[in-house]
């Protein structure tokens, strides 16, 4: 039984025998045929619904491989700071916090020195001046950095006497004091901020779905932690998951999902389980990537290996990892060439490099 068909369209279908044809028609959900009007137009049948698109483009969907669901679904209501001047994300938080009330926290992301004069980093002083009764948490473009206040600080009881993180950093001034800059590892921040149910991040991942849908994309593969999985699955139940996704499993879950039996592509064909991530350092913007030499003007800083070399080689090596710059590609790559046993049972499946830019340098650096 043919459910749908669209006729008069420009429709391009990247097989070589229909390159381009002008309609085509779906059942169960799939394209099963396509080819010329009169051709797919004959295989109606009462109940069939038909739409003239027109000539109207149609193009095979897109799947954005990596994108964080929850984060963007969130970012969309947070204060919005991408690429923004240094003066106008503090304007941008001072408006926030008038009409927010005191003590709630301020959320927003997309910041990036690089962009700043100077190209310094900002302090927590500067959101001081506009936000003393709210807290404030900003993550940088890369999200690899967070921006925050005196209160937040405060409320997570750090101070300059607080160790730094495992697998990140408090920056601190030249006196020992905390400058308000968190690399890496920011959760002893965001424990202190509220969380939202499942049901809550459905909704903003319903409307973030439509957003996307309206530019093309039809799927993605999801790299937030297990609340996104939650919200999917309740976007799932309410018949609402209109894009194909595939959740990729963080170090926090995955010691949890391998004990569980669970294994890769389990699921269906609208949301599925994919890879296991781990980071192995940091990005470029906040200078935290893992470098050969060293930062210019900051000759003691390498960068940050948020995941151990031996750790990275052990039995718990895993499919899918973020390498930033030339130490840590030159580690996953070779990782990736011994062809890791991932202990997500997984069949044949490759491991899988993300975020990891090859230079000539980097290559020629992978033979020492």
């Amino acid at each position: 039984m043919i459910d749908s068909i669209l006729v008069n369209g420009k429709i391009t279908t990247h097989d070589p025998r229909h390159a381009q044809t002008s309609a085509l028609a779906i059942s169960g959900g799939r394209i099963v045929a396509v080819g010329a009007d009169h051709e797919i137009l004959a295989l109606a049948r009462p109940g069939t619904r038909q739409y003239n698109l027109d000539g109207r483009r149609v193009t095979p969907g897109l799947t954005d491989a990596h994108l964080h669901g929850q984060l963007t679904a969130r970012t969309l209501s947070d204060v919005n700071v991408m690429n923004a001047a240094k003066a106008d994300v503090i304007a941008r938080v001072a408006e926030r916090a008038r009409t927010t009330p005191p003590g709630t926290w301020i959320l927003g992301a997309g910041w990036t020195q690089e962009l700043w004069e100077g190209k310094h980093f900002p302090t927590r002083f500067d959101l001081d001046a506009v936000t003393p009764d709210h807290p404030v948490l900003l993550g940088s473009k890369s999200l690899h950095a967070y921006w925050v206040n005196s209160k937040a600080l405060e409320i997570a009881g750090l101070t300059r006497d607080t160790p730094d993180p495992e697998g990140g950093q408090y920056q601190r001034d030249a006196n020992g004091e905390l400058t308000g800059v968190v690399f890496e590892n920011v959760s002893a921040v965001r424990a202190h901020v509220p969380t939202l149910t499942a049901d809550q991040i459905a909704d903003l991942l319903e409307r973030t779905q439509e957003r996307m849908l309206a530019r093309g994309l039809t799927g993605w593969h999801d790299y937030d932690g297990p609340s996104c999985l939650s919200a999917l699955q309740v976007l799932r139940e309410r018949g609402r998951l209109a894009m194909r996704v595939v959740k990729n499993v963080n170090v926090p879950y995955i010691e949890h999902i391998i004990q569980s039996g669970l294994r890769w592509g389990f699921g269906d064909e609208w949301l599925r389980l994919g890879g296991l991530k781990i980071f192995a350092d940091g990005a470029l913007g906040p200078r935290t990537a893992h470098m050969l030499a060293p930062y210019n003007g900051e000759p003691d800083n390498f960068g940050v290996i948020v995941t151990e070399k031996a750790r990275c080689s052990s039995g718990s090596a895993v499919p899918a990892r973020t390498a930033s710059r030339p130490r840590s590609t030159r580690l996953a790559m070779r990782r990736c060439e011994r062809s890791w046993m991932c202990t997500l049972p997984c069949g044949t499946k490759r491991p899988r490099a993300a975020n990891t830019p090859i230079s000539a340098g980097t290559v020629s650096s992978m033979s020492s």
